[in-house]
């Protein structure tokens, strides 16, 4: 008792044990309920905001914008906070290139450690706030969301510092409903689509070119609403996007070539 008084380590903490699934548990209903209270604002946004007589179109690209701006910011900010500032502190006794431990997946390569700390491994599996458990939630479909993989939180500052700003800045543009910026918000819009289709490619195509270790299809719900339902719709409306965009910006063309040939026919009269 006096040795551990003068100065002994007192015993590390329990490791955290990832969440397994998969059970439909409350962390699994208030997240999905999040996904939809964000949806649900952004279109309470575009009422509030957007003229009565906006068109169908300019609504949806207004809401997809503002939804995507609020997930990337609340949902994938808190990502990155976890990354960053949410760790566990190794007991001395623990190895950390052992890399086959049952309750610790390390994403970093060997002799790789984030922050370039040995002694800390950080992450949402090692918290226990709401947003720990949402992203321990979601790695249960993919690993990677739970620990630090450093392609998915380099992707993810992008996304968060440029890819929100941008995209509110989109929705102030549709919000203006400039004739004359018309071309402007197709531009930019061009460019965050494109972003977003690359960075998902960045986040999967390593996965599927190894085999997909951090992948986990083994129940309906990982791999139909999670993988493939929540990814696929940054794919399915940036590629929406790109499509109208490119007829935008063709008709815009055309219509100033006519204004081109009208006004040299004058000259000719």
């Amino acid at each position: 008792m006096a040795r551990g008084y003068f100065g002994s380590k007192p015993a590390a903490p329990p490791l955290p044990v990832p969440r397994q699934g998969p059970v439909i548990d409350a962390t699994t209903i208030i997240s999905l309920l999040g996904v939809l209270a964000l949806l649900g604002g952004a279109y309470a946004t575009s009422v509030k905001l957007l003229p009565k007589a906006t068109t169908l179109k300019t609504r949806i690209l207004f809401v997809w914008h503002l939804f995507d701006a609020l997930i990337h910011l609340v949902f994938e900010g808190s990502f990155l906070y976890n990354c960053f500032f949410v760790s566990y502190s190794l007991p001395t006794s623990f190895s950390v290139t052992s890399r086959h431990h049952p309750h610790i997946r390390l994403l970093t390569p060997p002799d790789v450690y984030w922050l370039g700390r040995e002694d800390q491994l950080y992450g949402a599996n090692y918290g226990t706030g709401p947003f720990s458990r949402l992203w321990q939630e979601y790695a249960k479909a993919d690993h990677r969301w739970g620990g630090v993989d450093l392609t998915v939180v380099t992707l993810e500052v992008l996304t968060v510092c440029i890819g929100a700003p941008l995209a509110l800045w989109i929705c102030e543009l549709l919000r203006r409903e400039e004739r004359k910026g018309a071309l402007k918000r197709w531009f930019w819009m061009i460019v965050l689509a494109t972003a977003e289709l690359y960075g998902g490619w960045m986040t999967f195509g390593p996965e599927w070119l190894t085999g997909s270790p951090n992948l986990d299809t083994s129940n309906w719900m990982y791999l139909w609403l999670y993988l493939a339902f929540f990814n696929g719709l940054w794919v399915v409306f940036p590629l929406w996007i790109l499509w109208e965009a490119y007829r935008a910006m063709g008709s815009a063309m055309s219509q100033a070539e006519m204004v081109d040939l009208v006004n040299y026919l004058k000259k000719d009269s």
